[in-house]
């Protein structure tokens, strides 16, 4: 049996840097979900001492810049440290894991265009042969749905969308994500939902660092070849916010693998973020001009007809720079008798869409958030996600919150 795994690849500087993704991501082309990849040289995305002049810009709530740092404290970290090249540091004693102890304090301009556009893509993937019918409850594996590319500007029809971007002790990472309405905010939300793979490593790890939303990436669909030349405001048209706080289901922190399915009926987190340059005014939502609401009552399976799976697949034949979708009738899909059965899809995204939305009717026949993209296969045939329930409405509402006041 073949066990479940990440992609992997490795980020490259100069010329290197410059090949196309799909042979970047040559080495990740076998798995989805759980950890986007791939080590960087030290000094990769320019100088290792990015400046900051104001790492974690206050929130309404207070967590700002003297609560980041004393959390470091804590740790026995020091913020200027940190950000000055201090958070490469992935010693066990320096990586955060506990849900409590997420901090990622903001770095100006640490996501340039090449770092953007050269992160890698989240690795989970599994043979078909590992979820066969007698664990739990699943149905017969979907036939593959080709993806289909999302016509430019991507803003228009997918203003919710975008890419996360991250670092992990292998390098520059991505997923997928969205913004989702928040209750506390209506009509002003700072939300964005992900899986739990995108922003902690489960139970071999922490929380990972320089987490960061870039909304409608690529908004105009350049071609690989055109972003090398690409400003960071082409690239990022509605500004790179920072996630000043994450959660996931304490089910991914304690089971999450790098490495099999274990904890995948419950990856899913949600952030909240600030904009990097500092507070203007507006929400994220406002920004965009949108955001879904989530439905954690979504209908069955058999009464579901159609969900709509967006993301940017970054491993071949894809070169993650573009949004794609993949509409299908859902399935089951049951890992272990002992975990909730998930949704499953026929979609051909690969790696790097990890964490997308996944839209469908609601409770209330309206369309919502459902699920987000957790695993697919080494074949790259199907996606499949939580089916969200309570300990996910539980992680959205602490987050939201949170940020009430």
């Amino acid at each position: 049996m073949r066990s479940i795994r990440p992609y992997s690849a490795v980020r490259r500087s100069g010329a290197a840097r410059r090949r196309t993704a799909a042979t970047l991501a040559l080495a990740a082309a076998l798995a989805l979900t759980a950890t986007a990849c791939g080590p960087e040289d030290d000094n990769a995305g320019g100088d290792s001492s990015p400046t900051n002049t104001d790492p974690g810009h206050g929130t309404d709530d207070g967590v700002g810049i003297d609560d980041v740092r004393d959390r470091l404290k804590e740790h026995g970290i020091d913020l200027d440290s940190w950000k000055n090249g201090d958070w490469k540091n992935w010693d066990k004693d320096k990586w955060l894991r506990e849900a409590q102890d997420f901090v990622n304090p903001i770095i100006e301009d640490l996501w340039d265009p090449d770092r953007m556009r050269d992160a890698n893509p989240p690795d989970k993937g599994v043979d078909d042969s590992d979820v066969s019918g007698d664990q739990g409850v699943t149905d017969p594996t979907p036939e593959p749905v080709k993806a289909e590319a999302i016509g430019a500007p991507y803003h228009g029809k997918a203003p919710e969308a975008g890419k996360l971007l991250f670092d992990s002790p292998k390098g520059s990472m991505v997923c997928s994500a969205t913004v989702v309405k928040d209750p506390a905010h209506p009509g002003k939300s700072n939300l964005v939902w992900t899986a739990g793979h995108c922003v902690h490593a489960g139970k071999e790890g922490g929380w990972y660092r320089n987490i960061a939303f870039v909304p409608s990436y690529n908004n105009d669909a350049k071609p690989t070849s055109e972003l090398e030349q690409a400003t960071r405001e082409e690239i990022a048209p509605y500004g790179v916010w920072w996630g000043d706080w994450a959660q996931t289901s304490d089910q991914w922190i304690e089971q999450g693998a790098a490495e099999g399915g274990a904890g995948a009926p419950y990856d899913f987190a949600v952030i909240h973020v600030t904009p990097e340059k500092g507070k203007e005014g507006k929400s994220l939502e406002e920004t965009v001009g949108s955001a879904v609401s989530v439905d954690f009552n979504a209908p069955a399976v058999p009464k579901l007809e159609q969900m709509t799976a967006k993301g940017y697949p970054a491993a071949p034949p894809y070169d993650g720079q573009k949004l794609f979708q993949c509409a299908d009738k859902p399935g089951r899909l049951s890992l272990t008798q002992d975990q909730p059965t998930m949704y499953r899809i026929g979609c051909t995204m690969t790696g790097g869409s990890s964490g997308g939305g996944w839209i469908a009717n609601g409770s209330d026949g309206k369309p919502a958030l459902v699920s987000n993209t957790s695993i697919g296969p080494i074949t790259s045939g199907w996606l499949a996600g939580p089916r969200l329930g309570k300990e996910a409405e539980g992680v959205y509402n602490a987050v939201s919150e949170k940020f009430a006041k």
